[in-house]
C-alpha cells in the first residue's frame, strides 16, 4: 500500500491515507505481516523468504523515495531474528542512527506507511517513540544507542521486570564516537544483562570470519558450554573460593587465554564485556542459533556481526558510499537520476570544497578537518589534492574541534567542516578548547537552518543562538557563494582568532561564483537596498528569500530598506544606530530560532541604548521542533520562505498605517516585540 497526504491549510494538520499499491505482486510473505508476532509464526525457510520480500520492498521504495539506503539493507537479517527471537516492544531494541532500521519500521506495523518515509506528515527518517511503540529512542545522532540500552538496562533491574532484554545495535561507523566508548566504559560498572550488536560493516576490529573464530563462536555461545561455565563459577563461589570481584579478574584471567589462542587481541573484553564473534550477519540460521544461546546469558556481552552495505543489489554493495543515500534510481538498471547541474548554481558545499583548494595551494598552513562527512561537506577535493593536510576523524565531532585546536596552537590553520546539527555535539569544546584560548580555528558549519527529510534530529537551527554567547568568536553568514568565498579568506586573513562561518544545504544563487575574493571588515554590514516604510534585516541566504519579498511589496507600495547584517557577532552597532534613527518597525529574517539569534540581538542592542520606541518582529522559527519535509515546504509552513515574509510585511505596514495618528512614543517595551506564532509543529 501507499499513502497520500493531505493538509488542512489553516493549522496545517497532516493526515495519511492508505493506497493500494503493487509491491507485493512477487513477495510471499511481507504481506501479511503486520507485526512481529506474525513472524514467530513461520519457519526459518520462511523467514529466509521474508529477508528476500524485506530486501526486494525496500530497494523498491527507495527507488522512487529516496532515503539512506545502504546500511539498513546489510541489516535485514539481523532485523528478522531479532523481532522474531524478542518479544518486542517489551524487549528493547535500541537503534544506533535510525539509517539501519528501516526493515525495523516495514516489520513493526509501518509497512503500508512506508512510502511516505522522510515526506512532510509521513514517517520519520529515524526511529521515534512518538511514531511507534516499538521505537524506544530517537536515534539521528550516532553513538547514543549503548549509553541508552544500558539506562533501560538498569532501570529494569530497579523496576524488578527480570524478564526484560535491552539490545543495542550500533554501527562500526558510530563506534568511532567518544560517546559509545563511555557507554562501553560503564557497561562493566553496573548489574545488567544488556547485549550490544557490533554492526561491523566497514572497519576492521576484528579478521574476517574464519576457522578458529567460527570454532570459538560455537563453542562460547553454546548453552552446554554456558552451562558448564556457570555451574563451576556457583560451585566456587559456594565454597568461598571466589567472589564477585574476584569474577572479573577471572573473566580478564579467560580474556587473555583467548588472546593468546587465537593470536587476536580485543578491545571489549577490556572492558570486562563478554565477546563473541566475528560471525556472518547475513546468515539468518547462525545469527538465530547464536542470540538463543547467549539471550539468557547473564552480565553484559556483545555480539560483533559482519555485514554487507547494499547487500542484495550489486550497485551498492559495489560503492558503499554512493549508496548510502543515493537519490532516485532504477531498480532495475542501477542508474541513479542525478540532477543535471549544468546552467545552475553550484552547491554551498561544493564552493567551500573547491575555495579551499584554492586557498591550501597558497598557503602550507591551511588544513581541513572533517568528522566522517567528507563528501557531503565536499572536504573530498582537498583530500584528493593534499590527502597529507586533510582529515577525516570520523564520528568524532569534539574530538574534530580539539584536534583542529591542537594544529592551530602549533600554528597551522585548520578548517573544521561540521554539519552545523553535529557541531551541537562538541558545543564544550569550541568553548574551552578554542574560544577561550583565542585559537585560529574556522569552524565552517554546512546545513545550517532547515535542511530537508532528515527532519529535527538534523536541522541546524539552534548555532547561532549557542554560538552568539561564546566569548571571542565571530559568527557569519554568507548572503551568496561570493561573500561565503569572502568569508573563508576574512578568516584567514582578516582575522587572528576563531571564526565561525554559517551556510545552508543545497545550492547557492549565483551561476558564477569564482569571484575575486575580497577581506571584510570584521563586524560590518550592508545596505542591499534602499527604502523609507520598514527596514528589513536578514543574516545568511535566507535574505534571498527576503528580497524576493521585498520586491513584491514594492509593487503594492511598500517601501522597505534591505540590510545584509554578515556578522551576528560582533554585531554592526553603527549600522543599527542608523537604522534607528530613521525606522519604526524592524523586520528581522533568519533561518535559525528565534529566541537567541539575530532578532533577539537586535532588540538587546536596542534595549541596551534606550530606543523603546521601535517595534521589532522577529521572523525565524518559534520554540518548538519543525518536523521532516522538503526544504520549500518546511519554509512555507514555518512563514520564511518569501510568501511568509511578504505576508509579515504587509501585516506591520497595515498595522503601521492604522497606528499612525497614535504618537511614537506611547509604544511600551512590552508591546514591542512579535513573536511569528506557531506553524510547525512537534508537539
Amino acid at each position: 500500500m501507499r499513502t497520500v497526504l493531505t493538509r488542512t491549510h489553516d493549522n496545517c494538520e497532516f493526515h495519511m491515507i492508505p493506497l493500494k499499491i503493487n509491491s507485493f505482486n512477487h513477495m510471499k510473505y511481507l504481506q501479511e505481516i503486520n507485526s512481529p508476532d506474525d513472524l514467530k509464526k513461520l519457519s526459518i525457510e520462511q523467514l529466509e523468504t521474508v529477508c528476500d520480500d524485506l530486501r526486494e520492498f525496500i530497494i523498491e521504495q527507495l527507488s522512487l523515495n529516496p532515503g539512506h539506503f545502504g546500511s539498513s539493507l546489510g541489516t535485514v537479517e539481523l532485523t528478522v531474528a531479532l523481532h522474531y527471537l524478542y518479544q518486542t516492544p517489551y524487549d528493547r531494541l535500541v537503534w544506533d542512527v535510525g539509517h539501519q532500521a528501516y526493515s525495523h519500521k516495514i516489520l513493526t506495523g509501518r509497512r503500508d506507511l512506508f512510502s511516505t518515509n522522510r515526506k512532510l506528515g509521513g514517517l520519520s527518517g529515524f526511529t521515534n517513540p512518538k511514531e511507534s511503540e516499538y521505537d524506544t529512542f530517537i536515534a539521528g545522532h550516532a553513538s547514543t544507542s549503548i549509553s541508552a540500552a544500558l539506562g533501560m538496562a538498569v532501570a529494569a533491574t530497579i523496576n524488578k521486570e527480570v524478564d526484560r532484554h535491552v539490545v543495542a545495535i550500533i554501527g562500526d561507523g558510530s563506534m568511532t564516537g567518544g560517546l559509545a566508548y563511555e557507554g562501553l566504559n560503564n557497561v562493566c560498572s553496573q548489574p545488567n544483562n544488556l547485549l550490544i550488536i557490533l554492526n561491523d560493516n566497514n572497519m576492521s576490529i576484528d579478521n574476517n570470519v574464519g576457522g578458529i573464530q567460527d570454532y570459538l563462536v560455537k563453542l562460547t555461545t553454546s548453552s552446554k558450554y554456558n552451562r558448564f561455565r556457570n555451574t563451576v563459577y556457583q560451585g566456587f563461589k559456594r565454597r568461598n573460593l571466589i567472589s564477585e570481584k574476584d569474577k572479573n579478574i577471572v573473566l580478564r584471567f579467560n580474556n587473555s587465554m583467548k588472546s593468546l589462542i587465537t593470536k587476536e587481541q580485543n578491545l571489549f573484553e577490556g572492558f570486562n564485556i563478554r565477546y563473541f564473534g566475528p560471525v556472518d550477519g547475513h546468515d539468518l540460521r547462525g545469527l538465530i542459533r547464536i542470540l538463543t544461546n547467549i539471550r539468557d546469558m547473564q552480565g553484559p556481552k556483545l555480539l560483533h556481526i559482519k555485514t554487507v552495505k547494499g547487500k542484495g543489489y550489486k550497485p551498492a554493495e559495489k560503492a558503499a558510499t554512493i549508496w548510502h543515500a543515493p537519490g532516485l534510481f532504477n531498480k532495475e538498471t542501477g542508474e541513479r537520476f542525478v540532477k543535471n547541474q549544468k546552467n545552475q548554481p553550484q552547491l554551498y558545499q561544493d564552493v567551500f570544497g573547491h575555495t579551499l583548494v584554492e586557498m591550501a595551494k597558497k598557503n602550507d598552513r591551511i588544513v581541513g578537518v572533517t568528522p566522517a562527512m567528507p563528501t557531503g561537506c565536499s572536504m573530498t577535493y582537498m583530500m584528493e589534492e593534499f590527502p597529507d593536510r586533510a582529515f577525516d576523524v570520523g564520528i568524532a565531532e569534539a574530538h574534530a574541534v580539539t584536534f583542529s585546536a591542537g594544529m592551530a596552537k602549533e600554528g597551522l590553520i585548520p578548517f573544521c567542516n561540521i554539519y552545523s546539527s553535529f557541531m551541537q555535539r562538541a558545543y564544550d569544546q569550541v568553548i574551552h578548547d578554542v574560544a577561550l584560548q583565542k585559537l585560529k580555528v574556522i569552524m565552517c558549519l554546512d546545513r545550517a537552518g532547515l535542511v530537508g527529510p532528515d527532519g529535527p534530529t538534523h536541522h541546524g537551527v539552534f548555532d547561532l543562538a549557542y554560538m552568539r554567547p561564546v566569548p571571542h568568536l565571530v559568527i557569519a553568514a554568507p548572503y551568496n557563494e561570493h561573500e561565503l568565498r569572502n568569508l573563508m579568506h576574512t578568516a584567514v586573513y582578516g582575522n587572528e582568532g576563531p571564526f565561525v562561518i554559517r551556510y545552508p544545504r543545497g545550492q547557492g544563487e549565483i551561476q558564477e561564483w569564482q569571484n575575486e575574493p575580497q577581506i571584510l571588515p570584521i563586524g560590518k554590514g550592508r545596505k542591499l537596498k534602499k527604502g523609507k516604510d520598514i527596514a528589513l534585516l536578514s543574516l545568511g541566504a535566507i535574505g534571498n528569500n527576503a528580497a524576493k519579498a521585498i520586491t513584491e511589496a514594492e509593487k503594492m507600495g511598500i517601501s522597505v530598506a534591505h540590510y545584509d547584517m554578515v556578522f551576528l557577532k560582533p554585531i554592526d552597532e553603527e549600522l543599527l544606530r542608523k537604522i534607528a534613527r530613521k525606522f519604526k518597525q524592524i523586520i528581522t529574517v533568519e533561518n535559525g530560532v528565534i529566541t537567541g539569534g539575530l532578532g533577539s540581538a537586535v532588540i538587546e542592542f536596542l534595549s541596551d541604548n534606550n530606543l523603546h520606541d521601535i517595534q521589532v518582529h522577529r521572523i525565524g522559527f518559534p520554540d518548538e521542533f519543525v518536523t521532516h519535509g522538503s526544504i520549500p515546504e518546511l519554509q512555507q509552513i514555518t512563514g520564511i520562505d518569501a510568501s511568509g515574509i511578504l505576508k509579515q510585511i504587509t501585516k506591520v505596514y497595515e498595522e503601521m498605517k492604522a497606528d499612525q495618528s497614535i504618537p511614537p512614543s506611547s509604544a511600551t517595551s512590552a508591546d514591542s516585540i512579535e513573536i511569528i506564532p506557531d506553524r510547525l509543529i512537534i508537539k
